[in-house]
């Protein structure tokens, strides 16, 4: 059998399991979860590879309508990440109605000259009924080429769907070693890492004005221990309180539940240090955006 090697993006409203998705068929944890939407801002290529394929993944933000310069950043991220791929994976998951989002996102997708298949998630939560109605609304539209449904977060399916994204490849060579899983940095991930548990500790009081800003990563010569600095930014002074929290208790929380994944990622001991800094409507800063990565 020839080797086969090409690219893949995922695309979906916002929250619809995305990165938990791109987690579960890469095996590592490359992208962050949360149950709030538009938790993912940057593209993330992952790399899957086995004997007889490299599939080589381009995670997208949530599509949305933009309402700050993040968002345009994020809508326009996930614009590029459709062109010149070989197969667009578009999940929905148990909403059983297009609405004017999901109408967005088709409209979006008609430009995509590639092979779509069209991911049911969260299957567990449909009867068979619900799943029939799904599939019978999707099915109309002549550019899905094929519909599957699965558990993302159960890794129910994946390998199903893996199977059917080799059958779209075209044949050719690994373009990235075969160990190679990721192109974003550690330093990326780190971020990224502390982000989610921000996210995860401040329920949704404070929902995305936050974002983390790694300033120094320090791996010690004498002992494997890394040493790490980090501001995570908020938008008010009020929001700076509410993530230090009384006593500076979920602070400590979110720095103990991200110190913990990243000593997993680094494969060592992390000394992690956390500060809140407040950067007033950073979103629509372009300045800070482009410190902060994101640029077009």
């Amino acid at each position: 059998m020839s080797f086969k090697s090409g690219f893949v993006t995922i695309i979906g409203r916002p929250n619809v399991g995305k990165s938990t998705l791109l987690n579960n068929v890469i095996g590592e944890k490359i992208a962050i979860m949360s149950d709030k939407p538009q938790t993912t801002r940057h593209k993330i290529t992952a790399m899957y590879t086995d004997e007889e394929v490299q599939i080589i993944f381009v995670d997208t933000p949530g599509i949305h309508r933009p309402k700050s310069k993040l968002g345009d950043f994020m809508v326009n991220s996930a614009k590029g990440a459709i062109a010149n791929v070989d197969v667009v994976i578009l999940m929905v998951d148990n909403s059983m109605k297009i609405g004017p989002g999901d109408q967005y996102l088709l409209d979006f997708i008609t430009e995509a000259k590639a092979e779509v298949i069209l991911v049911i998630n969260k299957v567990d939560l449909l009867t068979p009924e619900e799943f029939k109605a799904i599939y019978e609304t999707y099915s109309k539209f002549d550019f899905i080429k094929n519909i599957m449904g699965l558990s993302a977060i159960n890794a129910k399916g994946v390998k199903e769907l893996v199977e059917a994204i080799k059958a779209e490849l075209p044949v050719g060579p690994p373009l990235y070693p075969k160990d190679f899983l990721t192109d974003q940095s550690e330093r990326t991930i780190v971020s990224e890492i502390i982000r989610e548990k921000v996210l995860k500790y401040i329920d949704d009081e404070i929902p995305h004005g936050v974002a983390v800003e790694v300033q120094s990563m320090k791996f010690r010569q004498d002992k494997p221990i890394c040493d790490i600095e980090a501001d995570i930014i908020c938008e008010k002074k009020s929001h700076k309180g509410i993530i230090i929290g009384k006593e500076g208790r979920k602070l400590k929380g979110i720095g103990k539940s991200a110190r913990q994944d990243i000593e997993v990622l680094l494969d060592m001991k992390v000394n992690l240090q956390l500060w809140v800094k407040v950067r007033e409507g950073w979103r629509d800063n372009q300045g800070i955006l482009k410190n902060l990565g994101y640029k077009e």
